[in-house]
């Protein structure tokens, strides 16, 4: 038994491990250059700051780029909950009533193409100015999108011979539910998280440019740079990066412990090559 744990904490460590390392290295390479490129043609501050000026700023305003962080992030994170709930609510709706998937489908397609500024300032013009209501809606929105598109097509497109073997043991609809097309759209939903989770954080400051309490990262990015503090506004640059890595790793870790042998599958066959 504990040689089993261990066998399973081993390879989720091996799987992240995949996953975290080579962006890091990666990141280390690029940043390098980055410092090295400055330094060697003699770029100027106003054009492109240096790393280690960035870190520098990063470092020093620690504090309020921190607490900017937790103000998008904390936009994000509710976006991101209340979407993604939403969005595997209504797959379910719509693989029930086609009709309604042939009405909402197109639907959800036209809204998600709105500019984020158009919709951002109708829902500024809703709630009070200091609310952070509008951000979090826009989060939801954009969302709950790409995990209605995702899961929708996982409870659809499950193997036709599945379905079959089901009806001939006079299973329910109920019951194929249960057994083939869910546990088939969880690696859909999962990269539907993956995909959201990090658009989630982008949407959250970018919602910020167009109004609202001036207190989160996007305000903080544009007002710096406009005053000509480059490295301060590349220091809160760095920190929607980090918020950003944060939440996709939220995801990719939240996938390994779910669903850990199917992980652990697809990990196998990339390395074998199947």
């Amino acid at each position: 038994m504990s040689d089993r744990g261990s066998g399973t904490s081993a390879l989720r460590t091996a799987q992240l491990a995949q996953v975290v390392l080579p962006p890091v290295v990666f990141g280390v390479l690029f940043f390098g250059a980055w410092e090295l490129l400055v330094a060697a043609f003699d770029i100027k501050p106003y054009f492109l700051v240096p790393p280690s000026d960035i870190l520098g700023r990063f470092l020093d305003n620690f504090d309020l780029i921190w607490a900017a962080m937790r103000v998008s992030g904390a936009n994000a994170l509710i976006g991101l909950l209340v979407g993604a709930i939403l969005g595997v609510a209504m797959s379910f709706v719509l693989l029930r009533f086609r009709v309604l998937d042939e009405i909402v489908t197109p639907l959800s397609i036209a809204l998600n193409a709105v500019p984020i500024f158009v919709l951002v300032a109708v829902f500024n013009n809703m709630f009070a100015i200091t609310s952070e209501v509008p951000r979090r809606l826009m989060v939801t929105l954009v969302v709950y999108f790409v995990v209605l598109v995702n899961v929708a097509r996982g409870l659809r497109q499950v193997d036709a011979t599945h379905v079959e073997l089901m009806k001939s043991y006079a299973a329910s609809d109920w019951t194929v539910l249960r057994l083939v097309r869910v546990p088939n759209a969880i690696p859909y939903f999962f990269t539907a998280l993956k995909i959201a989770a990090p658009l989630a954080v982008i949407t959250a400051f970018v919602s910020e440019y167009f109004g609202g309490s001036q207190n989160g990262l996007g305000n903080k990015i544009t007002s710096n740079l406009a005053t000509s503090k480059k490295a301060e506004g590349w220091a809160y640059v760095g920190g929607a990066c980090l918020l950003g890595l944060a939440f996709y790793l939220f995801a990719v870790v939240l996938e390994m412990v779910v669903t850990p042998r199917g992980a652990g599958d697809r990990a196998e066959r990339g390395r074998s090559g199947a």
